[in-house]
């Protein structure tokens, strides 16, 4: 028991620092070390704990305890040294916003120290619901009661603000499950405390809804964040979006085509820009091109082909490239702050630098461009250090757009 212990530890840490990519390993990699990779302290704790439990209880020191103490107590050492290397992560953030296209990316005057994201709830991790936060559950945005057309408004409790940014956050899923009360809370909910009100919204699924429903759905929640905001303390003149994975797919997407009327049926007339645009980790190549997403393996473009896009890219390779955030860049994409992890094994950063390199080939605005060593898919769903850093560097960039704007 004690030597399986210590071994399945450490075949974890591996798997943090060099995941398999290989389908369908490469999502039991992603379950199997998500959580250790993320929290890399507190798995230190639990290994170092045990390790010392099991040995302080067998009384025979023989070579499989030997062995067990030493592979345990290195692999604590190596959670540790994944804990640094997430500790980092704050001088990456400054490097890539100060070394946007366009020049630094700076907010001068805005205090980056976390509202929300203290120490405290670091070590709890788990991201809470935070009393000081209001979230307003279940709005209908298209008014026809169907269960997956609502959205939720966040604001604080003290002092709500009476025009204040305004964040909409698209959950992801691959397009067939998720929720708006899963992801991206801790980012959220650091907006809501310093004064935005942030919206999480939710959009059909497949395999019933079939593309693109999804980001009709989410260019309807647009406007009616437009529409309605301002009743809830927002400021509909500047509006961002952001989302994880399929999210940030629908996000990228969504900011790069705006007012598109055959996305926009029966509210053509409505405004759904945006002022600037978050993906994390987002699939912004739905095509299988093997330059981009290719790395993806087939299981992705399995999935859209049968349950998302119901054709296959032989039959319809237009549609693909709509759908594909990569295709749709021009000049008057707004700016974007594009984060991904090195180490993500659903959504490779090969996918993330091409669509890096043809924004900043074609934009006018700032992109910014961030890859975390070690940080797999769907990150930032804990309170991690990680996440800490992160999102104080989306305060960082939305603020200096949101300033930049206003002058």
């Amino acid at each position: 028991m004690f030597l399986a212990f210590v071994l399945v530890s450490a075949l974890l840490a591996v798997l943090v620092v060099a995941p398999v990519r290989r389908e369908p390993l490469s999502v039991l990699c992603f379950v199997a070390a998500f959580v250790v990779g993320e929290l890399p302290f507190h798995a230190a704790v639990v290994v170092l704990a045990g390790t010392a439990s099991f040995a302080s209880a067998i009384p025979h020191h023989g070579g499989a305890w030997w062995v067990a103490v030493v592979v345990g107590s290195g692999t604590a050492v190596a959670f540790v040294v994944l804990g640094v290397v997430a500790g980092r992560s704050g001088r990456l953030v400054t490097a890539s916003l100060d070394g946007a296209t366009g020049g630094p990316i700076a907010a001068p005057g805005v205090d980056l120290r976390p509202a929300w994201l203290s120490w405290w709830r670091l070590v709890v991790a788990v991201p809470f619901r935070f009393r000081r936060i209001r979230r307003l559950r279940n709005i209908d945005y298209a008014g026809d009661g169907h269960h997956r057309h609502h959205l939720d408004v966040l604001v604080r409790r003290t002092e709500p603000p009476t025009s204040g940014p305004v964040l909409v956050y698209i959950h992801g899923g691959a397009w067939v499950i998720g929720d708006k009360r899963e992801q991206g809370i801790p980012m959220m909910q650091e907006l809501a405390e310093r004064g935005w009100v942030c919206v999480a919204v939710n959009y059909r699924l497949s395999p019933r809804a079939t593309w693109p429903d999804h980001v009709v759905d989410c260019k309807l929640a647009l406007a009616w964040v437009r529409e309605h905001i301002a009743e809830y303390g927002g400021d509909p003149s500047f509006l961002a979006v952001s989302g994880g994975s399929a999210g940030g797919h629908l996000a990228a997407l969504v900011a790069l085509t705006p007012n598109e009327s055959e996305w926009q049926p029966g509210f053509e007339e409505a405004d759904t820009s945006v002022d600037a645009c978050v993906p994390f980790y987002g699939v912004h190549d739905v095509t299988g091109d093997p330059e981009s997403s290719g790395l993806h393996g087939p299981g992705l473009v399995d999935l859209l082909q049968r349950r998302v896009m119901k054709r296959t890219v032989l039959e319809d390779l237009a549609a693909f490239e709509r759908a594909s955030p990569d295709r749709r860049i021009t000049e008057s994409a707004p700016p974007m702050f594009v984060i991904q992890g090195a180490n993500d094994t659903l959504v490779p950063p090969q996918v993330a630098r091409r669509f890096v390199e043809r924004l900043r080939a074609a934009s006018r605005q700032p992109v910014a461009y961030l890859e975390l060593p070690c940080a797999q898919h769907a990150f930032d769903v804990l309170a991690s250090v990680r996440t800490r850093h992160t999102t104080l560097g989306v305060v960082r960039f939305l603020e200096a757009v949101r300033a930049r704007d206003e002058d």
